[in-house]
């Protein structure tokens, strides 16, 4: 089968999927609504992310969900604090500008992950790329998206932010 026959099956069991748990929870039947055992709201939250594998959820990055949920309680708690992203290895071509994300992955569609991406920057989650990275893959500033900023390396950058205090996260 064709690449958009696997994708159009895949979204319709995506729908039906979705519509059928929808039906069973809004429906009150047999499942129970769920109860939190373990509540938990920060007042700080300094949290460095150890981005460097990009695992999929389908065509997403399963960690910039994460990313994005965290961002979003640390808002809704009104928390004080910073979450540093810090993309290195084979999850370094997400930080990537359009031109250089086609040239890099070999498309023509530009940085599907741009607008995640300048959303989490406009929460305040800082973007960093490991220079070491950068380099190994010929790339300078120039290549990356409006707002994120380039570290010495990763190693060095995540081991000054655990002394600093702040907690990792490895995605």
């Amino acid at each position: 089968m064709s690449r958009k026959v696997w994708t159009a099956a895949f979204v319709l069991y995506l729908c039906c999927s979705i519509n059928s748990f929808g039906q069973v929870n809004s429906g009150g039947t047999d499942e129970p609504p769920l109860h939190i055992d373990v509540p938990t709201k920060l007042e700080r939250a300094n949290v460095a992310i150890d981005f460097g594998h990009a695992v999929f959820a389908g065509d997403m990055p399963f960690a910039l969900g994460d990313i994005r949920l965290l961002a979003d309680d640390i808002h809704d708690w009104g928390a004080k604090g910073q979450i540093v992203v810090i993309f290195h290895g084979d999850a370094a071509y997400l930080i990537l500008n359009d031109e250089s994300y086609n040239k890099n992955r070999h498309v023509t569609t530009g940085n599907p992950y741009r607008e995640i991406l300048s959303g989490l920057l406009k929460q305040g989650v800082q973007l960093e790329l490991c220079g070491a990275t950068a380099k190994g893959n010929g790339w300078g500033n120039t290549n990356l998206l409006p707002g994120v900023k380039v570290n010495l390396n990763a190693m060095v950058r995540l081991t000054q932010l655990e002394q600093n205090g702040y907690t990792m996260i490895y995605q």
